[in-house]
């Protein structure tokens, strides 16, 4: 399958489909960009074979963290969606974005002002042939004060014919910024749900680990007393009890460490949830269990799921329509203007239709020389666009990429956590061996120290390759665009903002 033009050949008929609803059901919102790319794209993913994988996507809820099974998990995810300062945010700009549609689309009806004003003012005739005819006792002439008032009551309006389209251009235009605008906060959501829950997964594998150190701190500690009085009864040599009190002092210095790791992502998770970082938080007494099935889907599956896609993609339409905008502005430009209204020196006369004054007017504008400012307007349009262009192109492979590493990395960890269970199974066993020959004085120290060391280290190794596991599938959730159900959301999602 190749992408040419943006479009990919043998999309199934179903996503099509929806494609057109989405982006050709939007009115005034741009159509979806098809641009021209030489992009080979398979009909599966590289990184498995088709039988691993669930064709077409498994049905997943949007909170699709629910799928690790975990009321734990459920809760902070919940609390850090709705708590998040960042988000906050992002739907601030989301209710900007609508209100510049609304901006953009006021160019396409005509402006309508209603006015009143009133005024009084205060004149005199003095030192005129008026005034001399009027004189005081003494002779001087009398200076004559009069009072003049003016009451306007007017209706105005103005239109600017859209004879090109250039302002219906710019608010298609401003349309995709919030329509980008939105798939960016749903973009945002599905990031923080994923940092949360792997912060959930780092404080219960962080809590984990302490308690696995606090169990091998322990067993160095019996091991050591056990030695101190054989040492101290001549059965045991100096150099065992030294190597055992190096044993304990190594893992009461992990414990520390352990503790202090889990501390630090207990108050990282706080901050996430938007509390004071205490470091109350527990995390989950265990790591969940991973279903195998791996709701990878189809890569063509990608350009409509992925929100951040359809983000990327929403500007660059939006740019294509804002270098038609800039073009048209080279045209004549048309507008029509009309006022009405009631003139009078008394305030009662205003309801009379004797004192009516109106006026119609219509102008054409051609634009003939501005500086270069309008072709350079034009230039820079089309740069803006190319520049979407190669971002969009970018987010597109970067995502197909995304998906391929999380793919390979399921099947490597999957692979490396089924190796050291085993390792670790293995390890456990000759750990008690080794106690049990080394009381019978069969292996030296060295042995038994090393055996210990394996079997706890292995340990410490399987926990944190589990925790590897479930980070990597948040991954591809993230990679594959969460749990989002298009058919269902990303239509009214998106098209409410076209709403008039």
């Amino acid at each position: 399958m190749r992408l040419r033009n943006g479009r990919f050949q043998s999309l199934p008929v179903p996503i099509l489909a929806i494609a057109s609803l989405l982006f050709w059901g939007c009115g005034g919102a741009p159509s979806r960009v098809v641009p021209e790319w030489d992009i080979t794209v398979p009909a599966g993913w590289a990184a498995v074979d088709s039988g691993e994988i669930s064709t077409p996507i498994a049905p997943i809820d949007e909170a699709w963290w629910k799928t690790f099974g975990s009321a734990s998990l459920d809760s902070v995810v919940t609390e850090a969606l709705s708590g998040s300062p960042t988000l906050q945010a992002m739907a601030a700009g989301v209710d900007a974005a609508r209100a510049g549609v609304t901006i953009a689309g006021s160019s396409l009806w005509p402006q309508i002002n209603l006015g009143m004003s009133a005024s009084r003012a205060r004149g005199n005739l003095s030192g005129s042939g008026v005034t001399s005819l009027f004189s005081g006792p003494d002779g001087a002439p009398e200076v004559i004060e009069f009072h003049t008032n003016r009451f306007d009551l007017s209706l105005s309006s103005s239109w600017e014919v859209d004879l090109w389209g250039r302002n219906q251009a710019g608010r298609s235009a401003s349309v995709a910024d919030a329509q980008a605008a939105l798939a960016d906060l749903a973009a945002g959501r599905l990031s923080y749900a994923a940092l949360t829950a792997k912060a959930w997964f780092a404080l219960t594998e962080a809590r984990l680990q302490a308690d696995l150190a606090e169990r091998t701190e322990q067993s160095y500690r019996k091991a050591a007393e056990r030695l101190a009085r054989r040492y101290q009864q001549g059965v045991r040599p100096s150099l065992d009890y030294r190597l055992a009190l190096a044993a304990l002092a190594r893992s009461e210095s992990a414990l520390e460490a352990s503790r202090q790791q889990a501390d630090f992502f207990a108050r990282n998770l706080e901050i996430l949830l938007g509390r004071y970082p205490a470091g109350d938080q527990t995390g989950g007494l265990d790591l969940p269990a991973l279903n195998e099935e791996l709701p990878a889907g189809l890569p063509a599956d990608l350009v409509l799921r992925r929100p951040d896609l359809v983000a990327t993609e929403r500007r660059l339409a939006g740019a294509g329509r804002r270098v038609s905008e800039a073009k048209r502005s080279l045209l004549p430009g048309i507008k029509l203007t009309a006022s009405g209204g009631r003139l009078s020196d008394q305030i009662e006369d205003l309801l009379e239709g004797d004192f009516s004054v109106w006026s119609i007017a219509g102008s054409i504008l051609q634009p003939i020389f501005q500086g270069g400012r309008l072709k350079a307007n034009v230039d820079r349009t089309a740069a803006l666009e190319r520049q979407a262009l190669g971002i969009y192109a970018n987010a597109l492979l970067t995502a197909f990429g995304e998906v391929e590493g999380t793919l390979v990395a399921h099947k490597t960890l999957q692979g490396r956590e089924r190796a050291l269970r085993t390792a670790w199974e293995q390890s456990e066993a000759a750990r008690r061996l080794a106690e049990r020959q080394y009381d019978s004085g069969l292996i030296n120290i060295i042995t038994l120290l090393e055996a210990q060391r394996s079997a706890f280290g292995t340990e410490a190794v399987l926990l944190a390759v589990r925790r590897a596991r479930l980070d990597s599938r948040v991954d591809l959730y993230v990679a594959l665009g969460g749990g989002f159900d298009i058919d269902k959301d990303w239509f009214s999602y998106l098209e409410e903002v076209n709403e008039p």
